[in-house]
């Protein structure tokens, strides 16, 4: 019997049976993408995979990005050509096969300040952007007049530049991006747990055997045996490993702040890539608003401590201002976000916008194979990479090469079909169009899912009393994309908490009862998750008000 891809407390429940009494030939850990994809990597091989992630799909590093899938034009500058061939080959396979439901092109506006010379050395770096990625996908870069650019970004000051060069990427929304690739793993036979953190590695002689692990809902403490162990933790890579573990590699934090502003607030009909005196500038079209960023900063402290601060805040906006004829306020910010960007990296480099954006991956005893650094892009082609390395350590059996290349993750199957038809699929389901269009970019075919959940209770089909999300949505997060707690829907499966002005407050008594209705909760359990939400977000909100840059 094919295994079926849905995430919930059902599926963790009997995953986690498997991981007590049984041995695996691979445990991951590490529930972003890169983790996440190396599961369903293997997994697609034919090994049998468990993976554990100690708090919820993508809820680090995985959730917190540029949204944006690209080969970096920047890293052209940095004459880092194989990363940017990679990088823009990859965009062509998730675009066209991989993820077309989630992976959106999007165009932006590159302004020139600078007459001849630059329009000369920025024209030759897009020129070979467009060309480094391989078969075309999308687009080709145009160059504009001063006239051309003002049309389609009035926002920009007239003298700040003589005229434009625009070009053509893709984006998605990385934590449900990360959630797809869970699912298409589990639907390859991986058994796969959130909330089971991992206490220590369990070692034989010389040779990793498995991990002590701790299921976080429950206390439960025990052995998950397994062949091989893969690390995937991103900026807590070296916190997990023994003593007896040497770091094959250093990882150096590079901190990401990014501010969420309404579509209105920037007169700009394409997204905006620009140089500033203090810093390149990112202006990203993103879920109908403008998504700004980014800084590049070293972070010193604790991951799970990241926050944005005021003084990152300011940065940005004075950044931004810089090229607007009406400049942005503080208080026209719907939401803000810290992200960490993990880089492999010797201490000899000072500025992190220098440090490579290239992957490692080591095996620094036997039975333990770790992976650092990367970008969001290229995580099919790291996790093949970990996974061919755990291959050759497994050693006595053989199995195929990487097939992702050429897997559509679940959801990609039917999408073009149902958004030719879509008119039709909203007349049968009693939605509007506009509806229809949103939810296929956010489930691709699992929209019939939806839809079914939606017919068995016709008040799902209503949105909640503010924004655009169905009550439908935060039914179906629990009973297939594996949410197990209010932060998991406001923060990763709605993106809610940055989306609404109130970061989701106005919907959170309706977010609760929907989730006690699927979950069971009681209404102890209820008052303890809204409590627990409340008490997570007053954190933050002090962490970021204490934070000295």
């Amino acid at each position: 019997m094919k295994p079926d891809s849905s995430l919930n407390a059902s599926s963790r429940r009997n995953s986690l049976r498997s991981m007590k009494s049984e041995e695996f030939d691979l445990l991951i850990i590490g529930g972003g993408i890169t983790g996440t994809g190396a599961a369903l990597d293997a997994a697609a091989r034919g090994l049998k995979v468990a993976l554990v992630e100690q708090c919820d799909l993508a809820s680090g590093t995985s959730s917190k990005s540029s949204k944006m899938i690209h080969g970096g034009l920047r890293y052209l500058e940095q004459l880092n050509v194989s990363l940017v061939r990679e990088a823009l080959g990859e965009r062509s396979r998730l675009l066209n096969v991989i993820a077309p439901h989630l992976v959106k092109p999007v165009s932006f506006l590159y302004p020139l300040r600078y007459r001849l010379w630059e329009r000369a050395y920025v024209g030759l770096g897009v020129w070979l952007y467009d060309r480094l990625g391989g078969a075309r996908h999308l687009p080709k870069a145009k160059h504009l007049s001063h006239s051309a650019t003002a049309a389609i970004a009035p926002a920009l000051k007239p003298g700040s530049y003589t005229g434009g060069i625009q070009f053509w990427d893709a984006q998605e929304d990385d934590a449900r991006y990360v959630m797809f690739v869970a699912r298409t793993a589990v639907s390859k036979g991986a058994a796969l747990a959130t909330r089971v953190k991992c206490n220590k590695l369990l070692v034989a002689g010389e040779k990793v055997v498995g991990a002590q692990v701790t299921d976080l809902e429950t206390g439960e403490c025990f052995n998950l045996k397994a062949r091989h162990v893969a690390t995937a933790t991103g900026a807590w890579t070296g916190l997990l490993q023994n003593d007896v573990v040497e770091m094959p590699f250093t990882v150096r934090l590079s901190k990401g702040v990014h501010i969420l502003l309404p579509a209105e607030a920037i007169d700009l009909g394409v997204g905006l890539l620009a140089r500033t005196n203090s810093g390149l500038l990112f202006v990203i079209p993103w879920e109908g608003h403008w998504l700004v960023g980014d800084t590049d900063t070293e972070w010193l402290g604790l991951p799970e401590e990241i926050t944005p601060s005021s003084a990152d805040v300011a940065q940005l906006l004075s950044r931004l201002n810089a090229v607007l004829t009406a400049p942005v306020t503080a208080d026209q910010i719907i939401g803000v976000f810290a992200g960490i960007r993990p880089l492999v990296s010797d201490a000899s480099h000072k500025d992190m916008t220098k440090l490579s954006r290239n992957h490692v991956v080591a095996t620094p005893l036997p039975g333990l194979t770790m992976i650092g650094g990367g970008k969001y892009t290229t995580y099919r082609v790291m996790a093949a990479d970990l996974i061919d390395e755990v291959v050759r350590c497994l050693g006595d059996e053989v199995y195929p090469s990487s097939t992702t290349e050429h897997l559509p993750l679940v959801g990609a199957n039917q999408f073009r079909k149902l958004k030719d038809d879509d008119r039709a699929l909203a007349a049968s389901s009693g939605l509007t169009v506009v509806q229809i269009e949103r939810l296929l970019g956010r489930y691709g075919d699992r929209i019939l899912e939806l839809i079914s959940l939606i017919t068995a209770n016709p008040e799902m089909a209503e949105p909640l009393s503010d924004g655009d999300v169905l009550k439908g949505e935060i039914a179906y997060a629990c009973t297939h994309e594996g949410a197990l707690h209010i932060e998991d829907v406001m923060e990763r499966r709605t993106r809610m908490n940055i989306l609404l002005p109130d970061q989701g407050q106005s919907v959170l008594a309706e977010v609760a009862k929907i989730m006690q209705e699927v979950l069971g909760w009681t209404d102890e359990q209820t008052l303890t998750e809204w409590l627990r939400y409340q008490e997570n977000e007053k954190r933050l909100r002090q962490l970021r008000k204490s934070e000295v840059v």
